[in-house]
Parts: structure tokens; C-alpha cells; sequence
């Protein structure tokens, strides 16, 4: 598996993308409708990439595997710790290990780059991913819980 930059070409449908997956995740969380979701994860997606691929501190990558894409991950590095706000293996290569490689070649970029760090999110529903990172070796700094009334 290969990670390369996204083209410009393929920045529109990954954004559509990223802001749909992201809207699932938290319009549940919020209170949201699925609307209401998705537009907060499109404005939030455009204030973070205002220039797309092109914004400063940004990697936004494919992963592939031969020609073949499995996956995307995007990672900002504007801050002291680097930040995964975005990993997907595309659902027709999951659990064939491209998850864990796509981490991996993040954290090699992070560390190339002079980072002792890398920070990421993950909804608490998502089990698949908090074993991958557990697997990893990331460990919870900050819990946010509720309780529905």
C-alpha cells in the first residue's frame, strides 16, 4: 500500500464525501438532522480547507494498493501536535489490514516531519476503529460522555 497526494480533480468528490461520513458521526451527537448535519460538516470542511488541497499545513492523501484506491486519510499539521481529521478504508477493502497500514504511514509522515505526536478523534459508537487504535498504541486523553433524559 502507497499513500499519494489527492489531485485536484479528485478534491470535490472526496470533500462531498468526508463532510457526508462526518455528518453521519456527529448529527447523531449534536442533535442534528441529517441537514443540519451535513451542512455544519460542509462549512466546517470548507473553513479548514479554504484553498482545498492546497491549504498550508494540510495532507490530504489516496491510499492505494497497486493502481487501486482503498482509502483516503487527511491530516492537519498547523498545530504543536499533529491532527487525523479524517481515515477511511473504502467499505469494500475493510479488514484486509489497509486501516492499520494507512496509521501507520501517517505516523511515519509525522515523524518525518519532526512531530512527537499525533492526535485524533473517534466517536465513541465506532468500535471497529477505537480496537485499531487501541491495537496502535493510542490511549484516550479526553472523554466526553452523555446521558440521554
Amino acid at each position: 500500500m502507497q499513500l499519494r497526494p489527492i489531485t485536484d480533480s479528485e478534491y470535490p468528490s472526496w470533500s462531498d464525501h468526508a463532510a457526508e461520513v462526518f455528518a453521519a458521526g456527529i448529527g447523531p451527537v449534536r442533535g442534528l438532522t441529517a441537514d443540519e448535519a451535513l451542512k455544519f460538516a460542509r462549512e466546517e470542511t470548507n473553513r479548514l480547507l479554504p484553498q482545498g488541497p492546497a491549504t498550508e499545513n494540510q495532507l490530504i492523501w489516496i491510499a492505494l494498493v497497486g493502481d487501486e484506491p482503498v482509502g483516503n486519510l487527511w491530516i492537519s499539521t498547523g498545530s504543536r501536535v499533529p491532527f487525523i481529521y479524517a481515515i477511511e478504508v473504502d467499505s469494500n477493502h475493510r479488514g484486509k489490514g489497509y486501516g492499520r497500514a494507512i496509521m501507520l504511514a501517517a505516523e511515519d509522515e509525522c515523524r518525518r516531519l519532526g512531530h512527537k505526536q499525533l492526535d485524533l478523534n473517534v466517536f465513541g459508537d465506532n468500535t471497529t476503529a477505537i480496537g485499531l487504535y487501541d491495537s496502535l498504541g493510542y490511549a484516550v486523553i479526553s472523554q466526553q460522555m452523555r446521558k440521554e433524559l
